[in-house]
């Protein structure tokens, strides 16, 4: 082989995912490509009959220490890197005798699904860490004016399309460039996600137990550091540095406005990743008709199921604006939803609901009186489909595992930056609440307490809301001071506040929501106490004959 102008042209094909690879390589051994590959590639591609130069036959050593190194030489980094414009790099090759290669079609060991795996150990991990792969990947991709590299199957009918056109113009070339990059970007992300966090199935000690033995020493695996703790005393789990693997789940219609384009990404990798938090999510949801979902319809679902995720009672939650309108319990689905409805039947209109049980055929006869813009459920049954379904532009969401709710990441735009915080999802009982005033709940007003708890923090701040016997009576959302949202939901309830419950996302920082809440007849109060004027909102709630809890825990949303 040399490396010549006059030389043939070549192709290095080092994949794992052999899809089409055989396929591909005897395209371009057709246009005159010389194929040269490696390891498993070889012998796939040898079995296949397909001819095929051996890579250590280019290097002249053969692969070695368990097949971790045998693409790290010059003569293949010098073919993939060489600049053919470059007068002294095309003299160095020639001296050398380095083969130029002209198509490099590389992807990677399968770390994400070896890490996924339950049980798996540190030992066969680490093996699946592709070292010459990436450095074969960002190689040809730096070099993609002159070689045309591929990390995806899909590509191959586009660039064998091409080449026997004999065109490949620069801007194609760097498309594909930046999907190497990309690709590379991801598997060393999730690497360090590992890292971080440990294999599945893995604790921190049965983890460490390979370095253990390397070492000699059998306490090695204590030094390892939790999932949650960072190398920094006291530190977070947040990592300094942060790589989002996003991919576009589709274009939507247009922003919160006509006039702002947008999109909807969804994070890639096994078990959802840093965002997603199980697979109750809207990333996994499956449309089964209707139009196709806006941003503010996304925005909007999202809050719905994970308010609806709450309760495991059979439960039905409206949302309008990414605050819920109607909320209620129920023994069965059907009545959950009338309730929810009837909790503000103007707001509702044009809303978008999400419920946690089947959606039967009666409960999509309530619903089809209704114009919703989407609905949320874990399956609709036949009946509900042959119901909702005569409303063609009414979106269906099956989503699974509705109510398991997991930890995950929170993450906001701001300009010039990411907020992320742990996600308020999991909810604190209010069985470890104290009771601050002479006169205790009844039974009945500490299950209405607990339903209007989980309510309340799904409302943006500050916000206030009022319900009884399972339902929402009143909601006060997003306003700047907490009194107008205590106004807004009782006057919302009226008459129906006698003897309902409230719930504050805060504490009251004086005690004017008490005594509106004594106007209005409301028999227990929930929220975070806190306040330095708390006992003037006890002694408010004793003259008055209202029960009040504290639960030590603030649950804002902004």
């Amino acid at each position: 082989m040399t490396g010549s102008e006059s030389s043939p042209r070549r192709a290095l094909l080092s994949v794992y995912d052999k899809t089409d690879i055989v396929a591909f390589a005897q395209a371009l051994v057709d246009l005159g490509y010389e194929i040269v590959s490696t390891g498993g590639t070889l012998k796939h591609l040898e079995e296949a009959g397909i001819p095929v130069t051996a890579v250590e036959a280019v290097t002249g050593f053969p692969e070695m220490l368990g097949g971790r190194v045998k693409t790290l030489h010059p003569r293949i980094h010098g073919g993939i890197l060489a600049r053919r414009h470059v007068a002294d790099d095309l003299s160095q090759v020639a001296q050398w005798d380095i083969p130029l290669f002209d198509v490099v079609a590389v992807n990677l060991y399968p770390f994400r699904e070896t890490a996924a795996r339950p049980g798996v150990g540190w030992e066969e991990l680490l093996e699946n860490i592709d070292i010459g792969g990436p450095a074969m990947v960002r190689a040809a991709a730096k070099n993609f004016p002159h070689v045309i590299v591929v990390v995806d199957p899909r590509r191959y009918p586009f660039i064998i399309s091409a080449l026997k056109q004999n065109r490949m113009s620069w801007e194609e070339r760097r498309i594909l460039a930046q999907e190497a990059f990309a690709h590379t970007a991801a598997y060393d992300d999730a690497v360090a996600r590992v890292l971080a966090a440990g294999p599945g199935g893995l604790g921190a000690e049965e983890a460490a137990a390979p370095f253990a033995r390397a070492a000699g020493d059998e306490a090695a695996g204590e030094g390892l550091p939790a999932p949650r703790v960072s190398l920094e005393q006291g530190a977070p789990a947040l990592p300094q540095r942060l790589t989002l693997r996003l991919r576009k789940w589709g274009e939507l219609r247009y922003g919160e406005n006509p006039h702002q384009i947008a999109a909807f990404y969804v994070e890639e990798g096994q078990g959802g990743g840093f965002l997603a938090g199980g697979k109750a999510s809207l990333a996994s949801a499956r449309q089964l008709q209707g139009k196709a979902l806006s941003y503010n319809n996304i925005n909007d679902a999202a809050a719905a199921l994970e308010l609806v995720g709450m309760f495991k009672e059979p439960a039905a939650v409206a949302v309008k604006h990414a605050n819920p309108c109607g909320v209620a319990v129920a023994d069965c689905l059907t009545e959950a939803f009338r309730k929810a409805r009837d909790a503000d039947p103007v707001s509702i209109f044009g809303g978008i609901v999400a419920l946690n049980r089947p959606v039967d055929e009666e409960t999509a006869q309530e619903m089809a009186e209704l114009f919703l813009e989407v609905i949320i459920a874990p399956v609709f049954t036949d009946g509900a489909r042959a119901v909702l379904g005569q409303k063609k532009n009414l979106r269906l969401l099956e989503v699974d595992d509705i109510g398991r709710l997991s930890p995950y990441w929170d993450v906001r735009g701001v300009r010039g930056g990411l907020l992320i915080q742990e996600a308020d999802v999991l909810p604190s009982p209010l069985r470890q609440a104290g009771v601050v005033t002479e006169q205790s709940p009844s039974p009945e007003a500490w299950r209405d307490l607990e339903f209007a708890w989980r309510v309340v923090r799904a409302v943006k701040s500050n916000s206030i809301v009022v319900a009884k016997d399972g339902q929402t009576l009143g909601i006060g959302a997003g306003q700047m001071n907490r009194i107008l949202a205590a106004r807004i939901a009782l006057e919302h309830a009226g008459e129906k506040a006698r003897g309902a419950v409230l719930a504050s996302e805060a504490f009251f920082p004086f005690p004017d929501v008490v005594q509106a809440a004594a106007e209005y007849g409301i028999a227990a109060i929930v929220q975070p106490g806190g306040a330095k004027r708390d006992e003037e909102s006890i002694k408010a709630c004793n003259e008055a004959g209202i029960a009040m809890v504290f639960t030590h825990t603030r649950h804002f949303r902004h």
